[in-house]
């Protein structure tokens, strides 16, 4: 009689909805956009030399008062419960603004060899005030589709195709939250590429705190994740398989593959002992509950984003 219970309100169907481990798609977008826009690989040949004289320089975060950065969130959905409420939009902001500023409290959980590493970005994250028109909005806009779920095809970013054209890129940080298939929690666009489909898409069941949020995907970090692509971050194992990967930040240790779940300190692979894999790093593929930081060369290479090609962004 319980299982018959559960299968009538609905609590399998959600269940089977939220991925058991991360997935991101912003590779894929990202190889498939460098052979649609050739000018692409030479913006991002362009923004590593800014990268390298922001490493240069010795100074990771911008000094001053944080850089504000205005966010459209564009929730696009099918059925009633993928419309989801102001309140769980609110909560992932919050999530936002503290993991950039390395104020959640759970960034006293990384390990002691690299607690001098955690650095606060000094980004915050506000919902948009004026659309672009000029006119006074919540920062949040509502699309019904007639689709059930969209992929990492870009297809949500369009109304055309089901979901909902982006505002403009150089003034806004473009968020779309809807369905998302084939186990994916969200990707982004690296900076440099084409504007109409700049900016993140998020898995529903995967933003915020709240609302239909779902553990391990319940911290908001998969927002956390895909902005630091957004902002030029690469996977911290570097996206192969055999020690030869990069992320083009040295103060993460290179490793294998992605780890996922909760692991345990420390976990050695491509000869990194004894401290072994940084996977408590936002860009690691482990669970909400187990991401905390982001390293200094992380927020180095994030400010040098902000000083060269989305400089016209945020205050």
């Amino acid at each position: 009689m319980k299982a018959k219970a559960k299968r009538k309100n609905g609590g399998a169907k959600r269940a089977k909805s939220v991925p058991r481990r991360r997935q991101c798609g912003t590779m894929a977008v990202h190889h498939r956009l460098l052979e649609q826009y050739p000018s692409f690989r030479q913006n991002l040949l362009d923004m590593e030399r800014l990268v390298a004289r922001r490493m240069a320089s010795g100074i990771a975060a911008r000094t001053g008062g944080p850089t504000t950065i205005p966010v459209v969130v564009h929730v696009v959905f099918n059925t009633a419960s993928e419309n989801i409420s102001d309140a769980q939009i609110k909560s992932q902001i919050a999530v936002l603004n503290k993991d950039y500023r390395a104020k959640n409290p759970d960034r006293s959980h990384t390990p002691a060899v690299w607690g001098g590493l955690v650095t606060d970005a000094n980004i915050q994250f506000a919902l948009a005030s004026k659309d672009p028109n000029g006119n006074p909005t919540t920062g949040i806009t509502r699309t019904h589709t007639n689709r059930a779920s969209f992929g990492d095809d870009n297809s949500v970013k369009s109304s055309t195709t089901g979901g909902v054209n982006s505002w403009p890129s150089n003034k806004y940080l473009n968020i779309w939250v809807c369905t998302l298939g084939g186990g994916l929690l969200g990707y982004a666009q690296f900076p440099g590429g084409p504007p109409k489909t700049d900016g993140v898409v998020i898995l529903n069941t995967a933003f915020g705190r709240n609302g239909t949020a779902s553990a391990p995907f319940n911290r908001g970090r998969t927002a956390t994740h895909e902005i630091g692509h957004w902002l030029n971050l690469h996977h911290i194992w570097g996206d192969t398989a055999h020690c030869e990967g990069t992320d083009f930040v040295d103060d993460t240790p290179n490793q294998q593959m992605p780890n996922f779940g909760k692991p345990h300190f420390p976990h050695i692979t491509c000869g990194n002992g004894p401290n072994g894999d940084m996977f408590m790093n936002y860009m690691d593929y482990v669970d909400d509950a187990a991401m905390f930081m982001f390293a200094t060369g992380q927020v180095a290479r994030m400010t040098a984003t902000l000083d060269g090609p989305r400089s016209t962004i945020g205050a």
